[in-house]
């Protein structure tokens, strides 16, 4: 029994001492055989919060890569093992910054064999969203910037991940508008841009999860608005003009409800039955998409209708062609909630709509029923 024994015992050394013999001289004289290479999993460009895979060719000492992996530009990793010591997996703690070639460095590390090995790997990052249209271009001049004809800045990619800032000289507070999409934004100023004045833009993009000192400039465009357009008379007081064009302006239709609309002092007038009850300032159409001029009446109303051309609300709807082309409305909304700016009234702006600020237009919306005339003249 013990002679069987001990025979097992010789067969299994003398294995252990062939194999360990054969093992030295592969060691020897084919070391790279027991080479650890290694190559990172992904092919195409890295998102800002993708995981990066690292494959070995043999299981590693864990600890040796962790104390020797380095990554350039520099970033806060959370790691990972899978696949026996096989595949690293990486990932930023916030995220990895656009349009970068990042190079990762492990020296003196050692695989189950314990030997050592040295590997320079590197990936690059997804590039920031482009810039393919800025509306206006640049250095174009008259610009009459308004709700209808907002700023616009196209991306070809979509902005989910990224926050935008765009820097106004001189200063101005902006409002923008963020299409479904995520690839469109429109700016108007928060007050209106100022007349006659050069303007410069400067739009900057940066990952949700950088620091607010990390934003990169992407594109910039300059402009100037135009003139104020003068109507033809203007009253030296706008609430005296108002007062005026109540007691001065002489009807047209002396039965029943209609609405006066004077193109040249940018008035409304509403009467019932010849007599004039209140006067409001209006914008109407711009030079080139001028309101026209004519006997009309309400043709529709909608409380909040939606300007799919435009992409945006018009709140106290009146139509008064029936193709609904062209109506009188609140001041446009957009579907954030910025209305167009009061300061307009008085000047005319639109794309041929005739606008009133938010309570006059509720009152006349209130007042007009569908049938009322609107006559619209110089």
């Amino acid at each position: 029994m013990h002679n069987k024994q001990d025979l097992l015992f010789l067969i299994f050394a003398a294995s252990f001492v062939f194999l360990l013999a054969v093992f030295a001289y592969l060691l020897h004289f084919y070391p790279g055989a027991f080479k650890t290479s290694a190559m990172i999993g992904q092919v195409n460009l890295v998102g800002s919060q993708q995981e990066i895979t690292i494959n070995f060719s043999f299981p590693v000492i864990l600890s040796t890569i962790e104390k020797n992996i380095t990554i350039y530009p520099k970033v806060d990793i959370s790691t990972s093992w899978t696949n026996s010591n096989r595949t690293l997996k990486i990932m930023p703690k916030k995220s990895w910054d656009a349009q970068t070639n990042y190079k990762i460095s492990i020296t003196g590390a050692r695989n189950i064999f314990y030997l050592k090995f040295n590997q320079e790997l590197s990936f690059t990052t997804q590039p920031y969203p482009k810039i393919k249209a800025l509306v206006p271009i640049e250095g174009e001049k008259n610009i009459a910037v308004d709700i209808e004809d907002p700023i616009v800045v196209s991306f070809d990619s979509s902005l989910e991940n990224y926050s935008v800032k765009f820097e106004v000289s001189p200063f101005t507070q902006l409002q923008s508008q963020l299409n479904d999409d995520k690839t469109n934004i429109k700016l108007l100023a928060k007050n209106n841009f100022d007349w006659k004045t050069k303007y410069q833009i400067g739009v900057f993009l940066k990952n949700v999860r950088q620091a607010d000192d990390q934003y990169v400039k992407v594109g910039q465009t300059s402009f100037e608005t135009a003139a104020l357009p003068q109507p033809t008379q203007w009253g030296s007081d706008p609430e005296a003009l108002l007062t005026q064009s109540k007691e001065y302006t002489k009807p047209t239709v002396s039965v029943g409800k209609y609405i006066d609309v004077n193109l040249k002092h940018q008035v409304m007038v509403i009467f019932e039955d010849g007599k004039a009850l209140d006067a409001y300032r209006i914008s109407s159409g711009k030079k080139g998409l001028e309101t026209p001029e004519g006997q009309f009446k309400i043709e529709n109303k909608s409380p909040r209708a939606w300007s799919a051309k435009y992409g945006l609300f018009m709140p106290n709807w009146m139509a008064i062609l029936s193709t609904g082309e062209v109506g009188i409305h609140e001041l446009p909304v957009w579907p954030g909630g910025f209305q167009e700016g009061a300061n307009h009234l008085g000047v005319p702006v639109s794309h041929g709509c005739i606008r009133l600020g938010s309570e006059p237009a509720k009152r006349v919306y209130a007042w007009a029923e569908i049938g009322t005339k609107v006559v619209v003249h110089q």
